[in-house]
Order: structure tokens, then sequence, then C-alpha cells
């Protein structure tokens, strides 16, 4: 029974995140009069579906690791370069429904359309959350400063109000901890306010092993301060719909930026590649946060949200990002790739692809103590 504890929110949480992608796509061929054959979310054996009058096929599959549309005469979703064998096969009347005679704006709105999708999932449900349940706004004052630590040395002193990390306003307490441990850089820049005078401070984190709330191993950047809310009061408020969806707004772009930040890091040999995770990890960690409620479910399904966004518009074929990237040479060239070419790329998207997953299966066994 434990086990369905992880299973299940993680197969609903994947769902809706994969049929929001998926949808963005078919709403933008739709609106283009591109005609949609199949409506997938899972891949393998389908589990059940029905037709729609306009003949898609919407069905659910065994394996719920993701989804696809797939449209009308293409036999590669998103990219044809080879038009003329393929135009020969349809009538005037069945071409007009094909995605390849599109003007490329189409296309590349199509293709975007999915990943702009899980996006705006996830400003709707943190402006929902804002709305309904509340955003903390409790000051981040510092209770105690740990004698020789990065924030001792650095001067940082109890009593100091933190205004901003990174250039980066601190609205909440809770934001203290995240804006520290997403810094890609080796220091971290902290102004504060010490008797209605502003200070900066440069302080260098130490990296420590640490657990996080659900056990979990992390690496973590400390700095050696201890925060609390004054009289132990949080200041929680529930916000209209316009500030609610500013804050959202705001929150996405944060986490798009940090994950952007972390995978050039990455690239630059900087980054903690151990924190990468796959599907193991991701619904581990699903199933422990909707343990704690609703609105920690839905925050969890945000970040999923944007994560599976970002990741798609990576230029790797393959992915949205790689069709967005042949899109670019066809601009640029003012035709498409060859197919050839195009296969070329393909079966180098497929290998990095296979790659970062037997890479992040690794990092989840690790996780579970099994590798």
């Amino acid at each position: 029974m434990e086990i369905l504890n992880f299973i299940i929110p993680f197969i609903i949480l994947l769902t809706v995140v994969v049929f929001v992608h998926e949808y963005g796509h078919y709403y933008f061929a739709k609106r283009f009069g591109v005609g949609v054959t199949d409506f997938s979310v899972g891949f393998g054996k389908e589990i059940f579906g029905f037709h729609d009058k306009s003949g898609t096929r919407w069905k659910f599959c065994a394996i719920p690791l993701g989804g696809y549309v797939k449209f009308f005469g293409d036999r590669n979703v998103f990219s044809q370069a080879e038009q003329d064998e393929l135009l020969k096969k349809y009538s005037k009347e069945d071409q007009d429904k094909l995605f390849v005679t599109k003007p490329l704006y189409q296309r590349s709105l199509i293709v975007a359309a999915g990943p702009m999708a899980n996006f705006l999932l996830a400003i709707v449900i943190f402006a929902l959350i804002y709305i309904f349940s509340g955003k903390d706004f409790t000051p981040a004052q510092i209770h105690e400063v740990q004698k020789d630590s990065p924030a001792y040395s650095a001067g940082i002193k109890s009593g100091d109000l933190i205004i901003s990390i990174n250039e980066k306003k601190v609205n909440s307490i809770l934001e203290v901890s995240t804006f520290i441990n997403t810094s890609t850089s080796e220091n971290v820049e902290i102004k504060i306010l010490r008797n209605n005078s502003e200070i900066n401070f440069t302080v260098i984190p130490e990296k420590v092993k640490s657990e996080d709330s659900f056990g979990n191993t992390i690496n973590k950047k400390i700095i050696g301060i201890k925060i609390s809310p004054k009289n132990n009061e949080f200041n929680k408020e529930r916000l209209g719909p316009a500030t609610a969806l500013f804050y959202a707004i705001k929150e996405t772009w944060f986490v798009t930026q940090a994950s952007l930040d972390f995978v050039l890091s990455m690239l630059k040999g900087k980054g903690d590649t151990t924190q990468l995770g796959g599907p193991i990890k991701i619904a581990k960690i699903t199933g422990q946060v909707a343990q704690y409620g609703v609105v920690a479910f839905l925050s969890i399904m945000a970040y999923i949200s944007i994560s599976l966004g970002f990741i798609n518009l990576f230029p790797i074929p393959m992915l949205d990002g790689g069709h967005l990237m042949f899109y670019f040479f066809e601009k640029i060239l003012g035709r498409p790739l060859t197919q050839k070419t195009q296969e070329g790329f393909f079966r180098i998207g497929l290998f990095l692809l296979v790659f970062l997953m037997l890479f992040t299966t690794i990092n989840d066994l690790k996780d579970l103590g099994l590798f």
C-alpha cells in the first residue's frame, strides 16, 4: 500500500502536466486547420479512448511517462523536409490539413504551444494558491548568527533584516534558503537593513550534505544564520486576482531562470549533477509532498510543469526545442533542412536523451540506496 502512496499522486500529476502540454499543441493545430489523428497521454498499449466528431482518437496508454499529438499525414510529428512525395499522396482538400503545408510561423506556434501551456499551467496554479490559500510575506529577520560561520565572518549580525539576495528582493522568510541554494556563483550578495541603513555583504556559503524535510539527502549551501518571525507570527496574506497573477508570473520566471542558470553551470562543469533526478525521484518527491495536502501537491505540480516546459525547449531533436531549431535554420536558409540532415540530428538527439535518462536513473537508484 505504501508504494501506491507514491505511484498514484505521480500518475495524477504527470497525467495533468502531460495533457496540458499536448493540448497546447492540439489547440493551435486545430486553430490553424491541421488535422489531428491521435491525442495520446502515455505510450504503449491503449487502456481506453474515444473518437471525437472530427475523427481524433483521444486515448490513455499504459506507460504514463509522456504523450504525443499525431498530425494527419505526418510520419514525424513535427518535422518533414521532403514534401513533394508526401503531397502527391493527398487531394487538395487533404493537403490543407497537413502540418507541413502551413506557414513557418504557424508551425512554430504549434510546436512552441506545448511548453508555453506548461508555463501557463504553473502560473494559474500559483495564482490560485495565492488567492485562496495566501502568500507568505513574513519579513526575513535574522534571529541568530552562528560563531565563525560565513555570515559571522562577513559581518552580518543578529537583528539584521534581509532585503535582497543576489539582487533578488526577499519578500518572505521562506525565500532566503531558496535564493541562496539556487545561486550558481561561489559568492552570495546579501543586502540587509540595520538601524535604518542598507548594507551590502558578500558571503561565501559552505556546502554540506544535509536532509530535506522528507529525509532525502541533498547538498545544501549554508551561511550560518537562523531566521525566525517576530513573536513567532507569520504574515500570510490572501491576494487579489491581479496581485496574485503578478506574483505567479514572477515565481514562474524565477524557477525558469534558476533552471537555466543550473544548466549553464553544468555546461561549465560547475553544476551539482548529483541533484538531477528522473521519473523515480519525481515519483518519490511527489508522493512525499502529496501527504502534506492539496496546496503542497498543486505546488509541486506547478514546479514539474515548469520543468517539463523548460526541458522541452532545449534545442535537441526529438524535443520541441529541436523542431524550433530546425525552423530557425529554415528561416535563415529559406528552405527546410534535408531529410537526411534532420535524421542525423535526430540520431544525436536520441543519444543525448538516452544518456540523460540513464544518468538520472542511476542518480535515482543512488538516492534509494540501490546503486
